[in-house]
This record gives structure tokens, sequence and C-alpha cells, in this order.
């Protein structure tokens, strides 16, 4: 079941030189904080999301939140999925978006899933989680949840070392 909050498209940071706006596909990370060893979902999900045409990136089990965020920014991902299943999404999943947001990069959307009770959806979602995917939501409405709130992060002016013009 999906639990969304109405969000626009969210992007627009950082530019890999040699790829154009058209060409780079949606960069998602896949990780596993905490504790929780279950990752047969979070795995389901990854290959999902290559199959879906997205750049996937699997942390693997037993993350640290500032393992999480500091990947994140090191491989330039428009999206991290959280999954939990052991109960400590609350203090997981808004640390990793306080973590992005400390490092400048609040622009990186994140979002969760797992077993999550519904009573904590609102405290996820004002700590900075975009969307709660819980066991039996449809691969494919997490799939285009994504293709319709998630723009690739993008420079909004094209670096000066790839414009045409005046040398001096």
């Amino acid at each position: 079941m999906y639990i969304g909050k109405s969000t626009e498209n969210i992007g627009i940071r950082g530019f890999i030189e040699g790829e154009t706006m058209s060409e780079r596909k949606i960069r998602v990370m896949v990780a596993k904080p905490g504790l929780d060893g279950h990752d047969r979902g979070a795995r389901v999900l990854a290959r999902c999301f290559r199959d879906a045409g997205f750049e996937v990136i699997y942390t693997g089990c037993h993350q640290t939140p500032e393992q999480v965020a500091a990947a994140a920014i090191q491989e330039d991902v428009d999206l991290v999925g959280l999954s939990c299943l052991s109960g400590a999404h609350r203090v997981l999943f808004p640390r990793v978006v306080e973590l992005l947001r400390e490092k400048n990069a609040s622009d990186i959307t994140v979002i969760g899933g797992g077993i999550i009770p519904e009573q904590d959806f609102d405290m996820l979602y004002q700590a900075g989680i975009q969307a709660i995917f819980t066991p039996g939501t449809s691969l494919d409405s997490i799939v285009e949840w994504i293709r319709n709130h998630i723009q690739t992060r993008h420079a909004q002016e094209t670096p000066k070392s790839l414009t045409h013009g005046n040398n001096g």
C-alpha cells in the first residue's frame, strides 16, 4: 500500500560531465539503515528499479545514516529509498534527511518503506520523507511514483566549461 504526500517534481543539483539532461537516467539508491538484516524486499526493489530503466545503487545492510547520506551525495543520486523492517524507522529515516540537509543536499528526495505503522506517517512526513510504501504496494505503483515525482538533478545553468562563446 502506498501512502504518499503530494510533492512537486524535485531536483536540480549537480551535473555529470558528458551527460545531457535527456540522456541521464534517474539514479536511485536503495539503502538498509540500522541493524535490520532482512534485505530480500530491498533487493527485489533494486532489481525492479533497474528493469524500469533507473540507475540503481544498493548499499547493502547495516548502514548508518551517515554512510547512507555520504553515499547518496558521492553517487549523485536523485532519490534514496530507505527500507526498514526493525521498527527503527522513526530514528533512522529522519536522520538521513537531516544529514542530507546539513550537507546541502536537501534536493535528494528520500522515501521510505517497510513495516511502518500508520501512526508514524505524519512524523516521517514532517521529518522530510516524501512517500511511504508499506507491504503489499505493487512494484509498478512505486515505479510510477518515481517517474511522476523525480527529475534528474542537474545544474540550472550549463556549466561554463560546456558553453560556447568568448574566451575572454
